[in-house]
């Protein structure tokens, strides 16, 4: 299981999507489309008044358009607020321009992870453990209130100690749903500047205490846990306040989601994406490592 920003939201795109399919005539060859051929925001609102109108209970704002990595093909991002909540929903534009779908677009080819691997090496920035030169990277996108996050953590503790050989990189993803993820997420960049072994017992003492932590308490409760790790919580909480701080942290988020990472918490092993962490069993994810240590991906 994750924390997912968009399970509501893309439920509603696949329904309309699998009442669409019957409908589709044969595809025409599409021409190629560049960033300054990508869908206006006018035709994307166009595309969801159409889509979702008849819903008065339903509203939206585009959030993002962009180009992928797949030629001609443009990522849209909406922000869908529903009874249940916002939610950000991805849906793909196809460079007919007539056709869109939703889903994950995965990477293709004889080494189909490599390109995600060499971009990731290039631009992660967050605490690390493990050996720089290790023959394999985990990076992880986090939110340290998604109590998926929390139950993941003992399972990468177990696999660090039995594969020492491997290097974890954390990275901050709080989640826009989550209301003090984003002040912690804060708090945890500023602990790691300060001290990288801090750190670690940070988020563990983050994910120990996430059932007593409130908006309201999060502040007094994460100074404390500063103060316990070794660091001064005082110091820690001015940092977290500053805007260089609060950058860092939404440049953390950008990088996830320029490799569509959508829920916590999501694991790049060697650039090969894991996103149901909880879906896989622990020998699966040793296997992976062991897999990728060996050059098989």
């Amino acid at each position: 299981m994750s924390c997912r920003l968009n399970r509501v939201a893309l439920s509603l795109f696949l329904a309309l999507a699998t009442l669409a399919s019957a409908q589709q005539g044969p595809a025409a060859k599409p021409p190629a489309k560049t960033a300054s051929s990508l869908p206006s925001e006018e035709t994307v609102n166009a595309f969801m008044r159409a889509t979702f109108g008849y819903d008065p209970t339903l509203s939206w704002k585009v959030a993002d358009i962009r180009p992928t990595q797949a030629e001609g093909v443009a990522q849209v991002t909406v922000n869908l607020a529903t009874p249940q909540g916002q939610q950000p929903t991805v849906f793909f534009v196809a460079p007919d321009g007539q056709h869109a779908f939703v889903g994950q677009m995965i990477p293709f080819g004889a080494h189909p992870f490599a390109a995600t691997r060499k971009s990731l090496e290039q631009k992660i920035s967050g605490p690390a453990r493990g050996p720089a030169t290790a023959p394999v990277t985990i990076v992880e996108f986090s939110d340290l209130q998604c109590p998926h996050c929390k139950l993941a953590q003992p399972v990468l503790e177990k696999l660090l100690a039995e594969e020492p050989n491997t290097r974890l990189v954390f990275q901050n993803f709080p989640l826009p749903m989550h209301d003090w993820a984003t002040r912690a997420a804060a708090y945890a960049d500023c602990v790691g500047h300060t001290s990288n072994d801090a750190f670690w017992k940070f988020v563990q003492g983050i994910y120990d205490a996430q059932n007593d932590i409130t908006a309201n308490s999060v502040d007094e409760k994460l100074t404390a846990l500063a103060d316990t790790v070794g660091v001064k919580g005082t110091e820690i909480g001015a940092c977290a306040d500053r805007d260089e701080t609060v950058g860092r942290v939404q440049r953390s988020v950008a990088l996830g989601q320029s490799f569509e990472v959508d829920a916590t918490p999501t694991l790049f092993i060697n650039g090969r994406r894991i996103a149901n962490v909880g879906q896989i069993s622990y020998e699966q994810l040793k296997a992976l490592v062991e897999f990728a240590a060996k050059g098989g991906m």
